[in-house]
């Protein structure tokens, strides 16, 4: 069993592709496709299961991912244990983030990490629902809010404060809400990832340090942060937003803060990682740079 073989296979999964594993390793397709085959006759089960559309792992192969993850990782620490820290980290890097976490945050200061890792590729994926980290061959995730029990390892890094805000035309249009009665003549836009016909609710935290709700009208449900937050703008009602997303809206005039002593509760903050025995060398500079990054909008308690 060859390390390189590992290494397509891994591809392969990850990719859930043939063709993308190819061209991705500067192979022939034939060559993956053989070495997949060599390694299933080795192992003597079947890995992966192909169809006219899609490949995806069996439940032996993804049992079979996991170990092989940690032996190209011990390999790839191995390899690097006498090289110059000059020549900066190697390999590919898949991350997923919250959509405007990486927009705003991640990828204007990603040049800088690439610079010092140039050999580095790395592969972001944002999207507002819960990736599989497993499963879809992630190393690593950001994740916002309360974390399900999970066999995953999280690494908490702080909680993110939240505000209210709403357009300029909108509060010209209903007032500008000065207690949580106001509330009664407002609407709100509707986050919902799912968008389940589940009732609206405006969420803070009372004079006791308690999480409460108080139901709200909304007009418009949508399903991701780009559009809550577009739908704040187009004066559609009001939203509760993290301040690392709104900041800059408020301090242009865009969008209004408004019921201060009355926001949501801060939402944590964490990064998710396989519970691997061995961490990659990539994996572990990464983690740490996007934590540097990140830790001066979080405060460290609720």
């Amino acid at each position: 069993m060859e390390l390189h073989e590992l290494r397509i296979f891994a591809t392969v999964a990850e990719l859930a592709s043939f063709s993308r594993a190819a061209e991705q390793m500067g192979l022939a397709k034939g060559r993956v496709s053989t070495a997949v085959q060599q390694l299933e006759s080795q192992v003597g089960t079947r890995l992966l299961q192909r169809t006219t559309r899609r490949v995806r792992l069996t439940p032996d192969g993804e049992r079979f991912l996991e170990r092989c993850k940690e032996l190209l990782t011990e390999a790839e620490q191995l390899e690097a244990m006498f090289r110059p820290a000059s020549t900066g980290l190697t390999g590919r890097l898949r991350i997923d983030l919250p959509t405007r976490i990486a927009r705003d945050l991640v990828l204007p200061r990603l040049p800088e990490f690439l610079a010092a890792h140039p050999l580095l590729e790395i592969g972001i994926s944002t999207t507002d629902r819960l990736v599989d980290l497993v499963h879809e061959g992630f190393d690593c995730v950001l994740r916002i809010g309360a974390l399900a029990d999970s066999e995953l390892v999280a690494r908490p890094l702080g909680f993110l404060p939240m505000r209210n805000v709403a357009s300029p035309a909108y509060l010209r249009v209903h007032g500008t809400p000065r207690t949580l009665d106001d509330l009664a003549g407002h609407r709100v836009v509707h986050y919902m990832p799912s968008l389940h016909p589940q009732g609206a609710a405006w969420e803070y935290v009372d004079a006791d340090g308690q999480r409460r709700t108080r139901p709200m009208r909304a007009q418009v449900t949508v399903n991701g942060t780009d559009a809550y937050q577009a739908a704040a703008l187009a004066g559609l009602g009001l939203i509760q937003a993290p301040a690392l997303g709104t900041d800059a809206l408020v301090a242009s005039g865009a969008l209004v803060d408004v019921l201060p002593g009355y926001r949501a509760p801060a939402m944590p903050v964490s990064l998710m990682l396989p519970n691997r025995r061995q961490l990659a060398p990539r994996v572990q500079a990464a983690m740490a740079w996007l934590a540097d990054l990140i830790a001066p909008r979080l405060s460290a308690t609720p």
